[in-house]
């Protein structure tokens, strides 16, 4: 009889794991194990666990990797692992019904996997699984064969910007702290991910924390720093567990501490939790928050790469930057630089979610258009319905409408259209999103993360929350737009930090690029896409009406009247605009306008 050999993975994300990923992973090792006992398997055969596949939405994932060939399965539960097992690893012909269609070449043709090229690929609890992928490579390099002055050179000739919004060149960050006076340095790692909707880093940290730690260790030789934290938020707990677990085996390797790879060179790693206060993202709130102060920022100057914790140079990076720096280091500077734009090189990662066939986790190169991210990668609107704006930056960024749907994706193609690439949030709106709606959520948001310390944020911020809420209470004035415009030029240009110089973003460019949805909420006391619920009003359609009386009983304020076999009314007065008539209603009888 011959023998078969086949891998298996099993996505262990946070989709894969609510999914049902243990179970699964459980069923394939107790199977593949009879089956090796039934000689028909060799015992090379195995199933482990992987980070983020990607295709989030379509998990359990399960990657069959066998004679070279990989055959992806979606939506997997323990009770299919006997058949898969039996028909394909054994018998070499996949399931046909439970593979993922094409929508999964699709997803990934225009992809270009470098941050993400081991997630999904190896184990992440497995230090050895990374070592075998040339894991500590670039580290071992950096240390023993290479000047800190040589590896801040490549690190800059790759155009390599910080991956967490601002954009700042990597390399001349790295050459300020390398120059910055101080016996003792830092190097953190920023991992406070708060943008709604977004899970790069923590999708990273999962994934492969090894090439986190990989980048801290080249960092902290190339700059001098003998210290290293990394500032993550607790509400992460996989992240977490899977990154300390990744510590304490780089120390037992040699790979943290004392004469690290056997140079002459010490540094090591803490993890510092932060509570999920979104200031923290920004630096010197961060440095705030790990001296055991209020997480609140500081004036710059002194910036962090000159006086940062402890009143010591500090580098900051987040998790994304930190982990191509060992890829540009194994594969070089121009190699790196190949990809993406002139002035934006190499690729970015984004948590593509929203109104989007096949929402997700990607990594694209620079200068990928929106619509090939849109259409291609993302498959479409779902439901066929009009694509109305790609959100991109989260509550620091800006929509952008669908006509711009064939801008480039970098920096300064976004910053021109009102929006900014920050840590790499994609939100797709169609239709029935309304736009004034939208930038009062984000306004929302940042307003309660503000921590107060300086008025143009704190006041600012709360003045146009109180101006959008009117708009979409019904009760906008003439004049408002100008209001918030006005206003908005004002908390950005006088705003302490980047969450108050960033906050006024969404209503801006949605002003810039939906001006006209806001003038129909207070002109006409309309929103076009029916989402404001004061500005909604509900009627019966005697025509369509079959007098079932649901909307009569799911009626909270007791608008809805008619007798058995008549058709039923709304009393205007009394709505309130909940929608529970629209909802219940089976006949299509509520007309809501």
């Amino acid at each position: 009889m011959q023998m078969n050999s086949a891998i298996v993975r099993v996505c262990m994300g946070p989709a894969g794991i609510a999914g049902g990923g243990k179970e699964v992973l459980a069923a394939f090792a107790d199977v593949l194990a009879q089956r090796q006992e039934q000689a028909v398997l060799e015992e090379g055969c195995s199933a482990h666990q992987v980070g983020c596949l990607g295709l989030c939405a379509r998990d359990v994932l399960v990657e069959v990797h066998r004679n070279g060939s990989k055959t992806v399965y979606q939506y997997i539960k323990p009770d299919m692992v006997p058949r898969i097992v039996d028909e394909h690893v054994v018998g070499n012909v996949p399931v046909r019904e439970w593979l993922v269609d094409d929508v999964y070449e699709t997803f990934y043709r225009k992809q270009k996997k470098i941050v993400l090229a081991d997630c999904g690929r190896i184990d992440p609890e497995d230090i050895d699984a990374y070592c075998a992928v040339e894991g500590y490579e670039a580290a071992r390099e950096a240390v023993t064969s290479l000047k800190p002055d040589e590896i801040i050179e490549e690190i800059t000739m790759s155009g390599l910007r910080g991956r967490g919004g601002a954009g700042f060149p990597t390399g001349l960050k790295w050459e300020l702290g390398r120059k910055s006076r101080g016996g003792v340095k830092y190097i953190v790692c920023n991992a406070d991910e708060g943008d709604p909707g977004a899970f790069m880093d923590r999708a990273v940290i999962e994934g492969n924390p090894h090439s986190v730690i990989e980048g801290m260790i080249i960092a902290a030789y190339a700059v001098g720093a003998s210290q290293g934290y990394v500032y993550i938020r607790a509400e992460y707990p996989l992240a977490v567990e899977r990154l300390t677990h990744a510590l304490v085996q780089a120390r037992e390797r040699g790979f943290l501490g004392s004469r690290i790879f056997n140079a002459d060179f010490d540094f090591d790693i803490k993890v510092k939790l932060g509570a999920g206060a979104f200031v923290c993202g920004e630096e010197t709130a961060l440095i705030a928050s790990i001296e055991g102060q209020r997480g609140m920022p500081r004036p710059k100057p002194p910036f962090p790469v000159s006086k940062g914790l402890w009143q010591r140079p500090t580098i900051i990076n987040n998790v994304e930057t930190l982990a191509t720096v060992p890829a540009i280091i194994r594969r070089g500077c121009a190699w790196y630089a190949s990809y993406g734009t002139e002035k934006s090189t190499g690729t970015k990662v984004f948590a593509l979610t929203g109104k989007i066939r096949n929402p997700g986790l990607i990594e694209v190169p620079m200068g990928i258009t929106l619509r090939e991210i849109i259409e291609e990668i993302g498959g479409g609107i779902e439901n066929d319905k009009p694509l109305k704006a790609v959100q991109t930056g989260g509550p620091s960024g800006g929509s952008i409408p669908a006509a711009m749907l064939d801008l480039s994706v970098d920096y300064e193609s976004l910053a021109q259209a009102g929006s900014i690439m920050g840590s790499g949030g994609m939100i797709v709106l169609d239709s029935d999103d309304c736009m004034v709606n939208m930038a009062k959520y984000f306004v929302q948001f940042t307003q309660a993360e503000s921590c107060g310390k300086c008025v143009p944020c704190r006041v600012g911020t709360k003045r146009l929350l109180e101006i959008l809420e009117r708009i979409v209470g019904g009760h906008g004035r003439t004049g408002d737009i100008e209001r918030l415009e006005t206003l908005g030029r004002g908390v950005k240009a006088m705003s302490l930090c980047g969450l108050g110089q960033t906050a006024p973003n969404p209503v801006l460019s949605s002003i810039r690029h939906f001006r006209d949805e806001f003038e129909i909420h207070i002109r006409d006391k309309k929103c076009p896409a029916k989402v404001c619920k004061a500005l909604l009003t509900y009627s019966v359609n005697k025509e369509r009406c079959k007098a079932c009386g649901l909307c009569l009983k799911a009626c909270p304020a007791e608008a809805v009247t008619g007798a058995k076999k008549t058709p039923h009314e709304i009393d205007p007065a009394k709505c309130v605009h909940c929608g529970a008539c629209f909802e219940v209603c089976k006949f299509g009888a509520v007309d809501r306008e």
